[in-house]
């Protein structure tokens, strides 16, 4: 179950609303019930004050014991035979000693009851002031009482009970009960009502800022038409003010992605002009260096070898402007040829020359077995570019292991994609080099040599290729330690 402080803010309110009502229905119930029971209770009182006059008062023959007939036992207290008293009306009558007491009431049915003396011990307890006190008379239940000194000098005690009070306080609290929880569920419902209704501005702002998310902000040319309605802006409401905000915010972020874009855009066109105006240049120096280098004239031995160098140097230019030019116009969207391509035959080609250019490692190769009159695993896209993305994935294979890693490449069809799994079992992947793997000029070691050093720009160009051909790359560690590049295409509708 969720904690009170992950409950969304529709919860949340309703929570609170139907708390406070509650609040509310308990606090005026308590005061009704209080206030009831006090009415009720001076309601007793009145009458037990009324019922001790009439004892106190009772004329000289309900007082005459003789009259009482035999037995002091059937000796009944005068307040009882006096007219006006109610059934369940206690009458206490003391004149001289203790054997003269008499204590009675009168049930429901009418008859005469007399108390024990347990009884009549806690009535004569009770003090001759005048004033009501609370009594405890088991098993007959809870009384008010009241004891007085008549001018003879008897003591009349008067009692009534409490039962009826306690009864009605007792039905009134279980109605506040009852439409109390009607009135909390009635304000539940009635108040996720209002809560859902006042919240749906904010639930379109939600909508809005969701929509905005999932747009590709992070490249290219974006164009951020998502406000917010002008009905959830009114600056006069708290939501409202919220949605002008964001709305503010919104255009900000628009104008910093358009002015992004053509930054973006001109450092493209940029690489892109000085890329292709650098290989004309290029081209001269290396084929005046290997002019120069074939001249049959007699050559001083380190002029042979700058000039060896000199187009050595020349040729990785090259390589490097190639790889940039090509960087920058996947950037700008270049359209690349759409064929189908045997992934297969790919990697057959790529892992020959990987083995070529490095024999102290171990290639090796994983195909799916195939029909005679069945095709490969085929994919719609560019075959030049796709064997740029195998020749670069093993060459980086073979740049950062070591001698005798063995580094296998392995072709499926799994659904409606086509994977390519290239898995060596060397050193594996630097952390701090996770998150910045196919980002440009991300290189693997430090080292700038001609021999081992490496532009880093092979993984980005791998990531851009199979970007666009709606691909994806990803990079993690193999089954036995090692690293795993998976590219997954989708796979060309076979005819």
């Amino acid at each position: 179950m969720r904690t009170p402080s992950r409950w969304t803010l529709r919860r949340r309110l309703v929570v609170v609303l139907v708390s406070l009502v509650a609040v509310v229905a308990l606090g005026m119930g308590a005061v009704s019930a209080l206030a009831l029971r006090g009415s009720l209770v001076r309601q007793v009182d009145d009458q037990l004050h009324a019922a001790n006059q009439r004892a106190v008062n009772a004329p000289a023959w309900a007082r005459d014991p003789s009259t009482d007939g035999p037995g002091a036992i059937d000796r009944p207290s005068p307040g009882n035979r006096v007219p006006g008293q109610a059934a369940g009306t206690i009458n206490l009558f003391r004149q001289g000693d203790e054997d003269a007491v008499r204590a009675d009431y009168i049930d429901e049915s009418g008859e005469r009851q007399y108390l024990d003396d347990a009884q009549v011990d806690t009535l004569l307890a009770v003090p001759s002031d005048g004033e009501v006190h609370p009594v405890d008379l088991d098993p007959l239940g809870h009384y008010r009482a009241i004891s007085t000194t008549t001018s003879s000098g008897a003591t009349a005690v008067t009692a009534l009970p409490t039962a009826a009070v306690t009864s009605t306080v007792t039905r009134f609290v279980v109605v506040e009960l009852v439409v109390g929880v009607l009135a909390l569920l009635a304000a539940a419902a009635l108040g996720l009502l209002l809560v859902r209704r006042e919240l749906r501005p904010l639930d379109r702002m939600a909508a809005t800022a969701t929509r905005v998310s999932k747009l590709p902000l992070d490249r290219g040319e974006v164009v951020l038409a998502e406000r917010v309605a002008e009905r959830d802006t009114d600056p006069a409401t708290e939501v409202g003010q919220v949605g002008s905000a964001l709305n503010e915010l919104l255009g900000h972020v628009a104008e910093a992605l358009t002015a992004r874009h053509e930054s973006e855009s001109q450092v493209r066109q940029f690489v892109a002009d000085a890329s292709h105006e650098l290989r004309t240049p290029l081209a001269s120096i290396r084929g005046y260096a290997e002019l120069v280098r074939r001249s049959p004239e007699v050559l001083p031995d380190g002029a042979v070898t700058a000039m060896g160098r000199i187009e050595s140097e020349a040729a990785r230019m090259t390589a490097l402007v190639e790889d940039m030019l090509l960087l920058a116009r996947l950037d700008a969207g270049r359209t690349l040829e759409a064929a189908p391509v045997d992934l297969g035959m790919l990697a057959i080609d790529a892992v020959g020359d990987a083995h070529a250019a490095g024999p102290d490692h171990e290639w090796l190769l994983d195909l799916p077995e195939v029909d005679e009159d069945d095709d490969g695993p085929l994919v719609l896209g560019d075959e030049h570019r796709l064997r740029q993305v195998f020749a670069n994935l093993l060459t980086n294979a073979r740049l950062h292991t070591p001698a005798g890693t063995t580094v296998t490449v392995q072709v499926r069809s799994v659904g409606t994609d086509v994977e390519v799994r290239v898995t060596d079992d060397g050193p594996g992947i630097p952390d701090e080099l996770r998150d910045s793997l196919f980002q440009r000029f991300t290189r693997g070691d430090e080292s700038r040599t001609r021999g081992t050093g490496s532009t880093g720009l092979g993984l980005a160009i791998v990531d851009a290729v199979v970007g666009a051909h709606d691909g994806r790359i990803t990079a993690g560690a193999g089954p036995r330690g090692g690293t795993t590049f998976t590219v997954r295409l989708p796979a060309a509708a076979r005819t």
